[in-house]
């Protein structure tokens, strides 16, 4: 039987600080945050391990380490407007919550969407939007986001999410069709300037999205 609590300590020590995770504001959201409670419950005893875990329909968790990384690389405020890309289990999506005003999530699939409110609610978590449909493309019923946060991989970022960020915004994405793929962080600095910035290497399953390779153009 795992001791949760213990596998909690171990991924924040083992998997966090030893990449350079650092901010004590997050490692503590991090470590309240029950992720157990999101994972399906074939795989609960591998909720903390530093591994994708399954969701269904071709999708997966991202591990501890690259959600921490995605966290802490988009500054989040308590002011901000996020726009998440790909609800998933909803753990992400808690997390945002947490540190940010209020989000926006979307998905394709109905399913995540009920089970990520359901999770959602349980735990008291109220300033969130779910929302079921196709953002592969960007998502401008709610624009300008301060954040975007884009938990599917993509061969390349559609222009259209570049021009929903506000400026000072930031938008995380990894970028890539093939091993390995880059997590870019975007900052728009001004009305036509961008910032790219590559943080890390790594790979994770595609957005689960209807698009065009057409659509995808910096």
């Amino acid at each position: 039987m795992m001791n949760i609590e213990q596998a909690r300590s171990n991924m924040i020590q083992r998997q966090l600080r030893t990449t350079n995770v650092l901010d004590e504001q997050l490692l503590d959201l991090l470590a309240e945050l029950p992720r157990e409670k999101f994972v399906p419950l074939e795989y609960r005893d591998l909720a903390f391990a530093d591994i994708n875990i399954p969701l269904g329909h071709g999708q997966q968790m991202m591990t501890p380490s690259i959600e921490a990384k995605m966290l802490l690389s988009l500054a989040i405020k308590a002011t901000d407007k996020i726009l998440e890309i790909g609800t998933g289990s909803g753990f992400v999506t808690a997390a945002l919550a947490k540190l940010g005003q209020h989000v926006y999530s979307v998905d394709m699939d109905d399913g995540f969407i009920k089970t990520a409110g359901d999770k959602l609610a349980e735990l008291g978590i109220t300033n969130v939007t779910l929302q079921q449909g196709d953002a592969a493309t960007g998502w401008d019923k709610q624009k300008p986001y301060d954040v975007i946060c884009i938990t599917g991989s993509m061969p390349a970022l559609p222009q259209a999410f570049k021009q929903q960020l506000a400026i000072g915004g930031r938008l995380f994405v990894i970028l890539g069709k093939d091993a390995p793929m880059e997590a870019t962080l975007i900052t728009r600095v001004g009305e036509n300037d961008w910032r790219n910035d590559t943080l890390f290497e790594t790979v994770i399953p595609p957005l689960s999205q209807t698009v065009s390779r057409a659509d995808f153009i910096f």
